[in-house]
This record gives C-alpha cells, sequence and structure tokens, in this order.
C-alpha cells in the first residue's frame, strides 16, 4: 500500500504531499497523523527551512474523510474530542513551525483542506483551483483554524458569507479578494512553488518566524501592545548571526548568505 504522505528532500526545504489521489487527498485518522509527523521531521532537521505542501492528483484536499469521520449507523460522534486530538494540533503546529511554509493549491481545496492551506505562511494556486468552506453542507462549523484564518484574510463579512453558504471560490476570486498570495497556470504551479521554497530557504529563517509571530498577534492587539511585541521580536532577531550577516552584506555592497541559525 502506497505511503498516505509522500516527503522528497530539496537543498534547504522539503515538499511533503498529500497522496491519498483515488480520495482526492481526504484526510483520515493516518494521513492526519503522517503529515504531523512529517512536519515534525522538517523541525527537527537542521538543514530544513522551509516546506512546501501540496497535494497529489486532481486535488489538493478535500477535506476530511468522512467516510472515517461521519456518524455510524445514525449515531452523533464527539466531533469535539476528534477536533482536541487532531485536527487542533495539526492547525496549531502549521502555525507555529519554525520555518516558513508555502501551500501549493492544484484544484479544489474543500473544508479542513482549504483551512490547513489558508494555514501556511505564503498560498499559490493553480488557475483551476477552488476553495470550499463546505462545512455548512453538512451541518458543521468551520474547524483546523477556518474561524482564525478567514476573518483576518477576508473580513468579517466575507468570512461570514464565504463559511455560511459554503459556496467553491475559484482562485482568481480567492487572489482577489485576498484569500491567498498569487495564482498561477496550472502548468506552472510545481515549478513556482519550489522556486519559492528555494527562496524562503535561503533567507532569515528567525526574521521570518518572527514577523509571522507579530503579524498573527496584530488584529488581537492595542497599538502599544503591538509596539511592545515589535520590541520584543525585533531584540530577538537583532541577537541572531543572520542580522549581523546582513548588516555585513550591506555595508559590503554584497548579497547576504543567511544560514537561518538562531542566537
Amino acid at each position: 500500500m502506497e505511503e498516505s504522505i509522500l516527503v522528497a528532500r530539496r537543498a534547504g526545504y522539503r515538499i511533503v504531499t498529500l497522496n491519498r489521489p483515488e480520495r482526492m487527498n481526504a484526510l483520515d485518522r493516518t494521513t492526519l497523523e503522517g503529515l504531523t509527523a512529517a512536519l515534525d521531521a522538517a523541525e527537527a532537521d537542521p538543514e530544513c527551512r522551509a516546506l512546501l505542501l501540496t497535494g497529489n492528483g486532481r486535488g489538493f484536499c478535500a477535506g476530511a474523510d468522512l467516510s472515517a469521520t461521519g456518524p455510524a449507523n445514525g449515531l452523533a460522534r464527539d466531533l469535539g474530542a476528534s477536533i482536541e486530538a487532531s485536527w487542533n494540533p495539526l492547525a496549531r503546529k502549521l502555525s507555529t513551525l519554525r520555518m516558513p511554509s508555502v501551500c501549493a493549491v492544484n484544484g479544489v481545496a474543500a473544508g479542513a483542506g482549504a483551512n490547513v492551506a489558508l494555514g501556511c505562511d505564503i498560498v499559490l494556486a493553480a488557475r483551476s483551483a477552488r476553495f470550499i468552506q463546505a462545512f455548512a453542507r453538512i451541518g458543521l462549523v468551520p474547524d483546523c483554524g477556518g474561524t482564525f484564518h478567514l476573518p483576518r484574510l477576508v473580513g468579517e463579512a466575507r468570512a461570514r458569507a464565504l463559511a455560511m453558504l459554503a459556496e467553491p471560490v475559484a482562485a482568481e476570486h480567492a487572489e482577489a479578494m485576498g484569500m491567498i498570495w498569487r495564482v498561477v497556470d496550472d502548468e506552472l504551479l510545481m515549478e513556482e512553488a519550489e522556486k519559492l521554497a528555494a527562496h524562503l530557504a535561503t533567507q532569515p529563517t528567525q526574521a521570518l518566524v518572527l514577523t509571522r509571530r507579530a503579524l498573527r498577534a496584530s488584529a488581537g492587539n492595542d497599538f502599544d501592545t503591538q509596539l511592545d511585541l515589535e520590541r520584543d521580536t525585533q531584540r530577538e532577531a537583532g541577537y541572531t548571526p543572520d542580522f549581523a550577516e546582513g548588516v555585513r552584506a550591506f555595508l559590503e555592497k554584497r548579497p547576504p548568505v543567511f544560514t537561518g541559525h538562531p542566537a
């Protein structure tokens, strides 16, 4: 039986691929555990400074595998327990990775699959891709960070409509409303995504992760609290070898050679 998660190592980054194409990469327990393990392994590798997540086949991810998580014999299940055991740890892992993450969305990203994508730092989508907050279609609430990411990306009014109507959003519309970073032609998706991951793998990793932390905190902070956070994150960045290298390179009028090493 083929692995449901594939990992390819590149210079400075890893490609993690959801590999259940016959199920549109729907996430069952085994795949969820494999994805979390792949993220843990990437973090444990000191040579890995960026991560690229994508899906195999016609779609990125159809969300939870309902054949594995739906009600059995018409009896309701405690889905909160499933969320706490599997989906929340994955969402938290994506939001706190010690490296920048890129998601290359090929085809449909639905339900939790859409929110896994939106949990990455930078999202590229094939022109044929679609994003669907499909939860309302089966009487559920957006999970895997969806209620956090959506209003911050597109505003509360759009987030409400997307979640309540469960209508597909074409990739170009997703880009226009600020849900994702960029749309590329289907045949160029992985080429562009790998270029982006390779670039991020050469950048000051600690500064990028601190930037993510500050940006995500800004929606809940007042101005003075955010200024304090900028002070604290800048203090951390200032002690990294990459800051010293960046200044040296600027003064010597050459490209910097960042290592991504912490202070």
